[in-house]
C-alpha cells in the first residue's frame, strides 16, 4: 500500500509507503527551506520500489517542472555506475580483481604501471590521477583515443597500491578503456546493452540526443566555483586547505582537477558533454533508476541480479582508508564506492556495511545489503557544500535509514 503525497506536501508529488512517509516530509523540508530547486528520490526494499517522489522544476528559465522520468547529470555517482560494467565482468569471469590492468591494455604498463591492477583502481590506488599533460578538451572527449593514449603514458603520482586518491577525471576512462579491450564495446555501450536495457533503466553514459529534453538544467555547484577558481562561492568556510591547493598549479590537487581538464564555456555545458562519454563525471540518470541499480547489485530485481554476494562483500570491505592525497580529507572507499564512517559519506548517512557515492551536483545513491534497501537522491541544484556530504542528499537519507531501521 502506499500513499499519495501530492497534496500533504504541496509541491511534492509521488508516491510512498507509509513506512516511508517520514522521507517525504525530509523531502518537502528540502523545498520549504529553499534549498532545493527540482529533484527525485526513490527507495527500494527488497526488490521493489516503496518510494518514488519529485517535485520542483527542471528548468528554472522556462518553469518546466520536474517530473519522474526528468534526468539528470549525476557527477561522482556516474563513476559507480561504470564500475557496474567490471562488476558484471568480474561475476562473468572476464576480468580479475588482481589483474594487472595491462594484462587488458598493453600500453597501460608504461611509466611504471606495469603492476598496477583492476582492484587498485576500483579502490582509487593506481596513483594515476593526473592528466595535466595532456588535459582533456572537448574534442580529446569526442574522440576518445588522446584522453586514452595519455593514460597509457601517465606517470603514477605515487608507488600503487601505497596510499589512495580520488581518481576525480581519469577513474572513468580507465574503466571503460579496459571494458572495450575485453568486450570490445565502450562502457556506455557496455552500460545500455548489459545493465541498463535489461533492468529498464533510464540512465547513460553518452546521453543519446533523442532524450535531451527530459534533461534538467544543473545549476552550479561549489565545486565548480572552486575549479573556476571563484574562491567566493556559497560556502568556503573551512576550506582553507583546498582553497590553496586549488590555487597552486604545482598541488596535486590542482593537477589531478582543474590541470586535468580545459573546457571553454560553450564545450562545457551539460547539454553538449553528456552526448560525449565521460565515465568519470557526465552521466545521467533519473532517482528511479539510480536506485533500481543499486538495489540490482544487492539482490535480485525482477529476476535480475549484478553482484553476487560474494562480490558485494567484497566491494563493501574497506580498501582504502585516512587521508586523500587529491582531495585533502578522510575517505574511505570499497571498490567502486565510498564507504562510511567520513564527510563525505557520514553514518547517518549509510550505517555500517552500506556503500553509495555522493556527487557535486548534490546527487547521492546508497544500498545497504543487510537491510535490503537501496535509494538514490538526484536534484539539479548543484551542491554548496564541497568538504562533506550535501545537507539536502543528508536530510533525506538519515530520513531513510530510520524508516528502514523500524522494518
Amino acid at each position: 500500500m502506499t500513499i499519495d503525497v501530492t497534496e500533504a506536501a504541496g509541491t511534492v508529488q509521488g508516491e510512498c509507503a507509509p513506512a516511508f512517509a517520514e522521507v517525504a516530509r525530509a523531502f518537502a523540508e528540502n523545498f520549504r527551506d529553499g534549498s532545493q530547486t527540482g529533484a527525485g528520490v526513490s527507495v527500494y526494499h527488497r526488490g521493489r520500489e516503496v518510494v518514488s517522489l519529485w517535485g520542483g522544476v527542471a528548468d528554472e528559465a522556462t518553469g518546466r517542472p520536474w517530473q519522474r522520468d526528468t534526468l539528470a547529470v549525476l557527477a561522482s555517482p556516474t563513476k559507480s555506475v561504470a564500475a557496474g560494467a567490471l562488476y558484471v565482468l568480474l561475476e562473468r569471469g572476464v576480468v580479475e580483481l588482481d589483474a594487472p590492468i595491462a594484462r587488458y591494455w598493453p600500453e597501460f604498463a608504461a611509466a611504471g604501471k606495469e603492476s598496477v591492477t583492476l582492484r587498485m583502481l576500483l579502490a582509487q590506488r593506481t596513483g594515476v590521477v593526473a592528466l595535466d599533460h595532456t588535459p582533456i578538451t572537448y574534442e580529446r572527449l569526442r574522440t576518445g583515443r588522446p584522453v586514452v593514449e595519455a593514460l597509457a603514458a601517465a606517470r603514477p603520482e605515487w608507488e600503487p597500491g601505497t596510499a589512495h586518491g580520488y581518481h576525480a577525471m581519469t577513474f572513468g576512462h580507465i574503466v571503460s578503456e579496459v571494458v572495450l579491450r575485453t568486450t570490445g564495446r565502450t562502457v556506455g555501450e557496455f552500460l545500455a546493452e548489459e545493465i541498463a536495457g535489461p533492468l529498464g533503466l533510464d540512465c547513460w553514459i553518452g546521453l543519446p540526443e533523442a532524450e535531451l529534453p527530459r534533461l534538467a538544467t544543473m545549476l552550479p555547484s561549489q565545486a565548480e566555483f572552486l575549479m573556476e577558481g571563484a574562491g567566493d562561492g556559497p560556502d568556503t568556510s573551512g576550506l582553507a586547505e583546498l582553497l590553496a591547493a586549488l590555487g597552486d598549479p604545482t598541488s596535486l590537487t590542482f593537477r589531478a582537477t582543474i590541470g586535468s581538464m580545459s573546457f571553454d564555456a560553450d564545450t562545457g555545458n551539460d547539454a553538449k558533454r553528456v552526448r560525449l562519454e565521460n565515465a568519470s563525471y557526465d552521466g545521467v540518470a533519473n532517482a528511479p533508476s539510480l536506485a533500481r541499480y543499486f538495489a540490482a547489485l544487492i539482490g535480485e530485481v525482477d529476476g535480475i541480479r549484478l553482484a553476487g554476494p560474494g562480490l558485494v562483500d567484497e566491494i563493501r570491505r574497506v580498501h582504502s582508508d585516512g587521508p586523500c592525497r587529491t582531495m585533502l580529507l578522510p575517505t574511505t572507499w570499497g571498490l567502486g564506492v565510498m564507504l562510511p564512517d567520513g564527510p563525505l559519506y557520514p553514518a547517518s548517512a549509510g550505517p555500517a556495511g552500506s556503500f553509495g557515492l555522493a556527487g557535486a551536483t548534490g546527487s547521492f545513491a546508497c544500498a545497504v545489503p543487510e537491510r535490503e534497501l537501496a535509494f538514490a537522491y538526484v536534484p539539479n541544484g548543484g551542491s554548496r557544500v564541497i568538504d562533506r556530504l550535501d545537507p539536502r542528499a543528508r536530510r533525506v537519507a538519515e530520513a531513510v535509514h530510520r524508516s528502514a531501521a523500524g522494518l
